[in-house]
């Protein structure tokens, strides 16, 4: 049986849509947060921090991994051709690239004072 091309170009459409909206998930604001929000309650919400600091005059810098970056490669070009004797090989075809692309780690930077409450929040990339 042959498909319709524009059937299954909906349909591809179609499954990255429901893809995408099955990614998405609520985002925290943390504007609202500041000044109430304690690091016991992003502990007990978010897991153990991946980084944190603590300096001397009580604050705690912590980072929590929101989306993890991607990475992705890709070769393309000629190809070796090795004969009949192991010493007798060729490379044929064009030369090879290597292409590497990737994006960063997106993390969350939380700032605590002494007392433990949120006073400063940022968005970093890694």
């Amino acid at each position: 049986m042959k498909l319709n091309r524009h059937v299954c170009t909906w349909a591809l459409s179609l499954a990255l849509v429901f893809g995408l909206l099955g990614c998405a998930t609520k985002r925290i604001d943390w504007s609202s947060r500041v000044g109430s929000y304690t690091y016991d309650q992003a502990i007990s919400e978010l897991g153990p921090p991946e980084r944190s600091a603590k300096f001397t005059d009580g604050s705690t810098v912590a980072e929590w991994l929101e989306t993890r970056g991607l990475r992705s490669g890709f070769v393309s070009g000629g190809f070796a051709n090795y004969g009949p004797y192991y010493g007798h090989h060729g490379f044929y075809g064009s030369p090879m690239f290597i292409t590497e692309s990737s994006s960063p780690d997106i993390c969350i930077r939380l700032t605590f004072d002494a007392e433990g409450k949120l006073v400063i929040w940022k968005r970093v990339n890694r």
